[in-house]
């Protein structure tokens, strides 16, 4: 690989790194009852749970359903990210 085509890769990854950490994805569980915001580069924002589940008292039931909103959330941001990767990593044999 020649040194252009490789500085080339390395500004347009910085370029990719940042519009990640400006991305913001959402992800709710439990019918809407928690909603997690994170940013494409992995960085929870906010985290909103719904004063219905809270005064269930279920703790079984909120514990999991911030489980699965947080699950959720980390495949849609580890999803966009692969996706506004694919383009940098084509034909490099990476696996994003």
């Amino acid at each position: 690989m020649d040194m252009m085509k490789m500085m080339k890769q390395v500004a347009e990854m910085k370029k990719i790194q940042k519009q990640l950490a400006s991305k913001k994805v959402e992800f709710s569980s439990a019918g809407g009852q928690v909603t997690v915001k994170m940013t494409c580069d992995m960085k929870p924002q906010s985290i909103t749970i719904s004063p219905e589940l809270i005064q269930s008292g279920n703790m079984k039931k909120i514990e999991g359903a911030i489980l699965d909103a947080f699950k959720g959330i980390l495949n849609e941001a580890q999803m966009a990210a692969a996706n506004d990767m694919k383009s940098l990593t084509a034909g490099m044999g990476l696996p994003f």
